[in-house]
């Protein structure tokens, strides 16, 4: 976590967090749709990890540095983005269950595991993402200190002698707790206190809980 809400501590003056972490998990996700097999993939030809990088630069060109403009067009072109990266996932969920479970296609096990472990940490990253865009207004608000109430309570806002009494959530604190959702199935040391955020978190661990078991099911079958 990071200094936050504009509020000074000695020189160091929160400015927002970096957009590149953000933007390397937006371009993972785009890239490993493109490497699915074409009857996952939303449209046939990889035009996913270009079309998110044009919509990158966008957002860099619209918000260069650090992620701190309240401008309602980069919200929501953000919004377009992830929604888009959701989206196509979820497509690829559906089709690879739907394969599962028709027993058609993935002939060996690697395939299959390749392609399950694809749209599972797709999925995880999607989550981060949303968990990112939507906690206390997104990035851009948390970095202003407007004030919103959070969604998620994260240890170090109650144990601010280890960050500074000003700590605020970046896109890797989102990712980890987005990847011990999907493991765990269980409750972390992140608090979901609003009713979207614990709706979200439990629609993480059903998707991932069922990705799991459907994919180590079936590769099982295949060996056999």
């Amino acid at each position: 976590m990071s200094h936050a809400g504009g509020v000074s501590q000695g020189s160091d003056t929160w400015r927002g967090e970096h957009r590149w972490p953000m933007a390397v998990a937006v371009l993972a996700v785009a890239t490993m749709h493109a490497l699915l097999p074409p009857e996952l993939r939303l449209v046939t030809s990889s035009w996913l990890p270009w079309a998110s990088a044009v919509i990158l630069a966008v957002l860099v060109f619209g918000d260069p540095g650090r992620v701190n403009s309240l401008k309602t067009w980069v919200r929501l072109l953000t919004d377009v983005l992830i929604a888009i990266l959701t989206l196509s996932n979820a497509y690829a969920a559906v089709m690879l269950v739907v394969g599962i479970v028709q027993n058609a296609s993935f002939e060996t096990p690697a395939e299959l595991l390749f392609a399950g472990a694809v749209v599972w940490l797709s999925n995880v990253i999607c989550f981060a993402l949303w968990f990112w865009d939507l906690d206390r207004g997104g990035p851009a608000e948390r970095a202003a200190g407007t004030g919103r109430a959070p969604a998620f309570v994260f240890p170090e806002m109650t144990h601010t002698s280890h960050v500074g009494p000003n700590g605020q959530p970046t896109f890797v604190d989102y990712l980890t707790y987005s990847f011990s959702t999907a493991t765990a199935f269980s409750p972390t040391d992140v608090s979901a206190v609003k009713p979207w955020a614990k709706l979200l978190v439990v629609l993480e661990s059903l998707v991932s809980l069922a990705l799991a078991m459907l994919v180590i099911a079936r590769a099982v079958n295949i060996l056999n």
